[in-house]
């Protein structure tokens, strides 16, 4: 859910079979996919799902990604037992499947993760990672939540809130050249009006590629892309070794 105004192509791009790593535990009262490096890290990242929810695999490949590069990852379910978005789904009943899943009203949610993070796994410190639904909410995060010390919000931007642009935390904003939920237009707005900020931001487009590139497609069957995918996610690795 990039555009809160219009339904997310989501599906477009491929879905994983992949498994999994880590484990399904109880976070107060959600639910997560929580997956440790083979080592002791005190940093965590929280991954935030699209709008196919927190047990899409592609979704727990990224976190997994994370994880076998020294990071606590968890994949809360941000919607809270709610039902996820299906491509089979009419999309002309989006908005109001939505009504109840903003990625705006996730508070209580990621201060259970957090809590969570500090108590029960030693993270001291935490970034988060979102995709598109995912994206928003990581965009928000950044907005409210100073002890964040990194954020990576790909193919998502909040648009209702009017302090929008002061990010409390470092966040790269990733996006495709040619996803028609976020116009083009949308992201030289974000990235201008960003430049009033008082902490370090970057906006990254990538040519050719459409919503979703970064984890919903799978490289290995789409060997055109795959430079760009693994730049992306690439990015997103160093924007958090940085800062974290």
């Amino acid at each position: 859910m990039a555009n809160e105004a219009k339904p997310c192509p989501c599906d477009i791009g491929d879905r994983s079979d992949y498994g999994g790593l880590g484990q399904e535990v109880q976070i107060e009262h959600i639910k997560a996919y929580v997956v440790k490096p083979s080592g002791a890290s005190d940093k965590a990242v929280i991954v935030i799902q699209d709008i196919f929810g927190w047990e899409l695999p592609n979704t727990r490949y990224m976190a997994d990604m994370l994880a076998a590069n020294g990071y606590i990852a968890v994949c809360p379910d941000f919607f809270v037992g709610k039902e996820p978005w299906s491509p089979t789904k009419d999309w002309s009943k989006f908005q109001e499947w939505l009504k109840d899943k903003k990625p705006t009203e996730i508070n209580k949610e990621v201060d259970a993760v957090l809590k969570y993070l500090k108590e029960q796994c030693g993270a001291k410190r935490i970034g988060t990672v979102g995709f598109c639904w995912g994206g928003v909410a990581t965009h928000y995060v950044a907005l409210l939540y100073p002890e964040i010390k990194a954020g990576v919000s790909v193919y998502g931007i909040v648009r209702e809130r009017e302090d929008k642009y002061a990010l409390k935390s470092p966040t790269l904003f990733i996006f495709a050249e040619n996803d028609n939920v976020i116009p083009l237009d949308q992201v030289r707005t974000l990235e201008a009006n960003l430049e009033k900020c008082t902490v370090n931001f970057q906006v990254k487009i990538f040519p050719g590629q459409t919503h979703g590139f970064v984890h919903r497609k799978r490289e290995d069957i789409n060997p055109a892309d795959k430079p760009q995918i693994e730049e992306a996610r690439k990015d997103m690795l160093n924007w958090l070794n940085k800062y974290i």
